[in-house]
């Protein structure tokens, strides 16, 4: 009786405290407030003598309900005379709305002395305003509706995208066509995105991870292919705002597009704005996909070495060119990505609690939609530890060849890939991002389905198949960036010819306009 009499004056002061505050404060901040409140009324209230006498379970005991059975949305697909594709999936559970276009465009398709066009391209878009909103205009615009459009280009695709409240739609959907249609790639915005980019080029080599990552694509794809290239000085002087409106005007058309909205909006009024802001874009009739550069392997194997004696640790990458996600062996090497990598995954398991080596460690098949991805696996190690780090790797890229993998890993290895699955839908808005990304790269829709069951299918007979057919030590390309004198023993014992690579930047004076 004295608790409850002593629970329930807490109780009161704390409800007449967090009245007084409602007084005091303005409205918007009250819902904060009233959720307190709430929060001390079941914290008082709670029996924790009750649950102290339940009897903690271990984690392996928990009883999971199954996963739930994933649906697509309600969708509509539709193509306008002028051959742009149309997505629209409604979704009422917020006023909000937000649309994605996809281009076929990319870096990988730039001149290579002029790499960085694309992306140049792609920012100046939005910052340098359109033919009837200056930069100024647009952003002020767009900040007073809290709502935004975005440009960029990456390696594979264009893309514009806008964001806004339902009641600010056809204001910002008329600016985010603006931006499409008629971008004037303002030379100030040009020149400071050049800045920028100089910046960048000046700072890639403090973080050893960059540099890692940087190379090693340029050891497996070659430092002049598409997937390997950097932007340099020189590179980002050769580009001028002609070209960017050249880029643009080879690329930007309502046939080479595919448009995706979602939110909330009627599909009728939406179809109709969409017609209106695009409807009446002229095609080009002579675009066709563009031919994707060629993707051969520049090593087949080799020890390559980055020396940052500051460095205390080393990165290190080893792997090897990879294959495409529409391989039917793909569902099988996601298996095996989860039979080598996570917590209770043989890297983790071995290298980092047994050996007690690494950092981090991880090793993944990791293909690309059109062009060949990578093996690779690696992690950050201690600089005396790295000899003995690489060789752990190695043994078990050839143990999972070698050695079937049991029940229990299977298992473990199946229901973390189907598990993850049900995080590819949680949202319409991720929904209809990946039907576009399918239909782009000619995925058939229901892609993500087949995978699901092809994964459900998997026997530890396959994982193994995959990874003998796959995985090629002999052919891995093997990077470590770290401080050489540190490194003991030395990266000879992996191999008897270790060859440096210089990551000195080129020095290039800016141009200079008359």
């Amino acid at each position: 009786m004295v608790r409850k009499s002593f629970a329930g004056i807490n109780l009161k002061f704390r409800f007449r405290t967090i009245q007084n505050l409602r007084s005091q404060i303005p409205n918007g901040k009250r819902l904060i407030y009233a959720l307190v409140g709430a929060f001390a009324f079941l914290l008082l209230t709670f029996n924790f003598s009750v649950a102290a006498t339940v009897e903690a379970k271990h984690y392996t005991e928990l009883q999971l309900p199954p996963l739930p059975e994933i649906k697509i949305p309600k969708y509509e697909r539709f193509v306008l005379q002028n051959g742009m594709v149309v997505y629209l999936m409604e979704d009422r559970e917020l006023p909000l709305v937000k649309g994605t276009a996809l281009v076929r465009t990319g870096n990988r398709l730039e001149p290579l002395e002029k790499v960085g066009l694309a992306g140049f391209t792609g920012a100046v878009m939005r910052t340098g305003g359109t033919t009837k909103h200056s930069p100024d205009e647009l952003n002020e615009i767009l900040e007073q509706r809290a709502a935004s459009v975005e440009t960029s280009i990456s390696e594979t695709a264009g893309s514009g995208s806008f964001d806004a409240l339902s009641e600010d739609l056809e204001t910002v959907f008329g600016l985010f066509a603006e931006v499409l249609r008629s971008p004037v790639f303002a030379q100030e915005k040009l020149d400071l995105a050049k800045t920028q980019a100089r910046g960048s080029i000046a700072r890639r080599n403090d973080d050893p991870s960059g540099i890692a990552s940087r190379e090693f694509r340029k050891l497996l794809y070659g430092k002049d292919s598409p997937y390997g290239r950097t932007t340099e000085y020189a590179t980002v002087d050769r580009i001028e705002r002609e070209d960017l409106l050249k880029f643009y005007q080879q690329y930007f058309y309502p046939n080479n597009m595919i448009l995706g909205i979602v939110g909330d909006f009627d599909a009728k009024k939406m179809r109709s704005l969409v017609q209106a802001k695009f409807g009446d874009w002229k095609p080009n009739p002579k675009i066709a996909k563009p031919q994707l550069p060629e993707v051969s392997p520049a090593n087949s194997g080799g020890v390559f070495f980055v020396n940052q004696p500051q460095l205390t640790q080393s990165s290190v990458l080893l792997g090897h060119l990879g294959g495409q996600l529409d391989s039917p062996d793909y569902p099988a090497l996601s298996v095996l990505n989860d039979v080598l990598n996570g917590f209770g995954g043989r890297l983790f398991n071995e290298v980092r609690s047994r050996q007690g080596i690494a950092y981090s460690v991880y090793g993944v098949w990791s293909p690309r939609y059109d062009y060949p991805g990578m093996f690779i696996a690696g992690g950050q190690t201690r600089s005396d530890a790295t000899v003995q780090f690489v060789v752990a790797l190695q043994a078990e890229i050839k143990r999972i060849q070698a050695q079937t993998v049991t029940p229990k890993e299977l298992a473990f290895a199946k229901e973390s890939t189907l598990n993850s699955f049900v995080f590819n839908f949680q949202d319409p808005g991720q929904t209809l991002s990946r039907l576009m990304q399918y239909e782009y790269y000619g995925y058939p829709a229901d892609f993500l389905f087949r995978y699901q069951k092809a994964v459900a299918a998997t026997t530890a007979a396959d994982v193994q198949r995959v990874a003998r057919k796959y995985l090629k030590p002999e052919n891995i390309v093997t990077l470590v960036v770290g401080n050489q004198t540190a490194i003991q023993p030395p990266l000879t014992q992996l191999a008897a010819q270790v060859t440096p690579i210089d990551v000195t930047i080129p020095n290039s004076q800016p141009q200079v306009k008359n």
